[in-house]
């Protein structure tokens, strides 16, 4: 699971982990989760288990990731785990219990199990869908500059994009709309910079064969 915060002044993409109180592995960060029940499908769990655990109850979107089946992934007995990614949108404020904390995923702590593999595997399919979806509505506020949004993907990506070629890109795809309206400028003035807004609140694939790479 994950979002956007900003430590001091620089834009992180965070993930949410909390810390094992009990062995095995205890003091290790682990991703929120629990047993399925019997009345109710695997989203229904994994909202449930967010809502339960750790109050986050607004997610911009939710999709499965990967099942992890290795059969020594955990001590015994043997279980699975679907791991899903799920971004919080920035108006969030969950009331987060005292061993949860939200960890930079470029620098995560010590992680239970293979729960660090799971959070790499999540942040490796954000970057992915960032290149061929609109999935980045879910990591921006309501309105927002073109440099704005060039920070979020940079974040999220994990390298540099150029602004005008973001901004042709995804104005070709109609993945954003001019507001019509401006930013209100710094404090070194100059031209105020004009706002969008995501077209669509729901995941579209808005180019199948689209890639976002990092300069050459």
């Amino acid at each position: 699971m994950g979002g956007l915060g900003s430590p001091g002044s620089r834009t992180e993409l965070a993930v949410l982990l909390w810390q094992r109180a009990m062995e095995p592995q205890t003091g290790t960060w682990s991703l929120p989760g629990g047993r399925l029940r019997d009345d109710e499908d695997l989203d229904e769990s994994a909202r449930r288990q967010l809502a339960e655990k750790v109050d986050v109850r607004e997610l911009l979107h939710l999709e499965q990731v990967w099942v992890f089946s290795d059969p020594h992934r955990v001590p015994p007995p043997r279980r699975i785990a679907s791991a899903y990614l799920g971004l919080v949108p920035l108006t969030a404020d969950p009331q987060l219990p005292p061993d949860t904390h939200w960890y930079p995923v470029s620098a995560l702590p010590r992680m239970s199990f293979d729960h660090g593999i799971v959070a790499r595997h999540a942040r490796t399919r954000l970057a992915a869908k960032l290149s061929y979806t609109n999935i980045a509505f879910a990591l921006a506020p309501p309105t927002f500059t073109m440099s704005a949004l060039r920070e979020i993907y940079c974040t999220a990506l994990g390298y540099e994009v150029d602004t005008t070629n973001l901004q042709r890109v995804l104005s070709r795809r109609k993945v954003i709309t001019p507001t019509g309206a401006t930013a209100a400028s710094g404090k070194a003035g100059g031209r105020p910079a004009a706002l969008y807004r995501f077209t669509d609140s729901e995941i579209r694939v808005t180019d199948e064969f689209a890639a976002l790479r990092p300069p050459s």
